[in-house]
């Protein structure tokens, strides 16, 4: 059993993790405020003493805690943590991304401190963003000078701020993010204080608000956390670890993608080149920001270059990499500036277009580039080699369908969120009926489906009002998933869908995955002379090796044949939903909208990414 505690941002995104594992846990909030709901989470409202929390994970079989509340909630941190050490559990510290403080801006040990410090540099008139349970702390401070204080629009801040005296007609109510801005420039203050609250805290729209009108922010620096607490700072990192010390709590264990590995035995090379202690984990930063640490198997130095070794755990995922070393070797470079990525041993070559990638060059797609010279350049900033093997990569390569899209010689370096998510059928259907009947407890208004992550951010532009726990992923499973939302009483159901599962999909492949089913050229050329299709367009189709390539036809034909392929898709997917309205949307590269059963959807702005 796991307890949480929250009311934050972080919490939520707890309750989201913890909630598709479809075991019950319990969710601690100080006040009943945060509007939250958990189809297996059993809501606690109080705070809690260090004995109380004590008592209640000896009476409830508490395993672990997660700790996702304010990073300012001194009290209650120490209180996880006694509380922690006395029962013998781990604690788990969700927390927040933290943008880097300039030298422009004026950090503060504590509210006394930041008082000093604005009394010493002549601040007359103050825009206060801490929050009202900072006021009395800072009386001293806006009882003698101008101030505005902006507190949350409910009825016991008010009353707060009432009880101190702070005047009424100085009390700026928030509402959403993006307020900042706009209350500097009605206010004119000399100075904006606020806390260390991080990115979801809205630290960094506060800076750039004091940046553009040229005034001073003071910053009071967040409180260090108990030490042995574990620290993730996101949903990824959350799982993994909850994966790695409840190994019983999810039905399937996920796992990281080859371009994740090759990123952290990057880092690792990297440091060692340049002389820091070599480790036995690597920090990697995912391309949503989060940062997770990847197990490094082995380090060292060869004549004038470095070189480590992961293991690639891809978790339950049927993956052929899985449990094989992703290596790499980095030299430093007089010959140009960044990083320059090579392809060695077990690396494949492209040799053919269409895969987005230089022919010529290595295998690595675009998304582990990125990461690994995002993430290798945070450790140097100089001229680099950095290559990418993997040992046996040729062989196991052949149990892929690289040779048939033009990678010769090797595997492919792939990855678009960097996490892989388990894939086993069955226990993966079942992940699927959970999420969806979350998103059905939490109140959306439709279901929205999805194959993964990339699609995710596409699709989540279009249906801004919907709750997190409304967007599903099918990964493959297009038929099942859409039979559960069917069977769990789903009545809008929407599934955004890219080009190459949707042609799968269109001939009645209800499970997409390449291990089972490939595209088939012939029955898309004959789905496009059954479209009316130009000859043009038919002599392009016969010589494509991805589906992507569909994209560069005539903008006519495209037109067509994208209609053809979901009516298809229709044809196959609607009976699965009869007491349902189901919408298809046909997502190109860059997230728009080339073709959907909803017209709405097309003129919606934000299909244009």
């Amino acid at each position: 059993m796991i307890l949480v505690f929250g009311g934050t941002t972080e919490g939520r995104l707890a309750v989201s993790v913890l909630d598709a594992a479809g075991r019950t846990f319990y969710y601690s909030t100080r006040g009943d405020n945060q509007e939250i709901v958990c189809k297996n989470g059993v809501r606690l409202s109080g705070g809690m003493t260090a004995q109380q929390i004590e008592a209640f994970c000896g009476r409830n079989g508490i395993r672990l805690i997660v700790d996702a509340a304010h990073p300012f909630a001194s009290l209650l941190h120490e209180n996880i943590s006694v509380a922690a050490r006395a029962v013998g559990i781990p604690v788990v510290r969700v927390e927040r991304i933290y943008p880097p403080l300039g030298d422009d801006v004026t950090r503060c040990r504590d509210y006394d401190n930041a008082m000093r410090k604005m009394e010493n540099d002549g601040v007359k008139r103050l825009l206060a963003l801490t929050g009202v349970q900072t006021m009395k702390a800072l009386k001293p401070f806006w009882s003698g000078h101008d101030c505005f204080f902006r507190i949350l629009d409910r009825t016991e801040s008010v009353r707060t701020a009432e009880a101190l005296g702070f005047p009424a007609d100085r009390l700026l109510y928030y509402h959403a993010a993006g307020e900042v801005t706009q209350a500097v420039e009605d206010i004119c203050p000399d100075a904006i204080l606020t806390k260390e609250s991080g990115v979801s805290g809205g630290l960094t729209e506060k800076i750039d608000a004091a940046k553009k009108y040229g005034v001073r922010i003071y910053v009071v620096c967040r409180p260090s956390m108990p030490e042995g607490f574990i620290v993730v700072t996101g949903r990824y990192g959350l799982r993994r670890t909850v994966e790695r010390l409840l190994p019983d709590f999810f039905p399937l264990r996920s796992g990281v993608t080859t371009g994740t590995c090759a990123t952290a035995a990057a880092v690792a090379a990297v440091k060692c080149l340049v002389g820091e202690e070599c480790a036995d984990e690597a920090e990697v930063e995912l391309p949503d920001g989060e940062i997770i640490t990847v197990p490094v198997k082995e380090t060292g130095r060869r004549g004038g270059s470095a070189y480590a070794v992961v293991v690639k755990d891809a978790g339950d995922d049927p993956d052929v990499t899985h449990l094989h070393e992703i290596a790499v070797a980095a030299a430093f470079s007089e010959t140009h500036e960044g990083i320059r990525l090579l392809g060695g041993e077990g690396v494949g070559t492209v040799t053919l277009p269409g895969l987005g990638l230089p022919v010529g060059g290595p295998a690595i797609n675009k998304v582990p580039r990125m990461m690994i010279e995002h993430n290798a350049g945070k450790v140097y900033s100089g001229g680099l080699d950095i290559t990418v093997s993997v040992p046996g990569g040729e062989e196991l390569a052949k149990r892929t369908f690289n040779p048939k899209v033009g990678v010769e010689g090797g595997i492919s370096i792939i990855g678009t969120s960097g996490i892989v998510m388990p894939f086993s059928a069955e226990a993966f259907v079942e992940a699927i009926r959970r999420e969806i009947e979350v998103g059905l407890a939490v109140g959306a208004e439709r279901i929205v489906i999805n194959s993964g992550a990339r699609s995710e951010r596409f699709v989540r532009c279009l249906y801004p009002a919907l709750p997190l726990q409304a967007f599903v992923h099918y990964g493959n499973f297009i038929g099942e998933t859409i039979k559960a939302a069917s069977v769990s009483g789903v009545r809008r159901l929407d599934m955004g869908i890219m080009i190459g599962k949707a042609v799968k999909l269109a001939e009645g492949n209800l499970d997409t995955h390449s291990h089972k089913v490939t595209m088939n050229r012939d029955f898309i050329m004959s789905l496009a002379c059954d479209a009316g299709c130009s000859d043009a367009a038919l002599d392009a189709i016969a010589n494509i090796s991805l589906a992507r390539e569909l994209w560069n036809l005539p903008h006519d034909d495209a037109a067509k044949l994208s209609a053809a392929i979901v009516g298809r898709c229709m044809n196959w997917c609607s009976p699965l939903l009869p007491g349902g309205v189901l919408t298809i949307m046909l997502l190109d590269e860059d997230g728009n909208v080339r073709c959907t059963t909803d017209d709405a959807i097309v003129k919606c702005p934000c299909s244009n990414l």
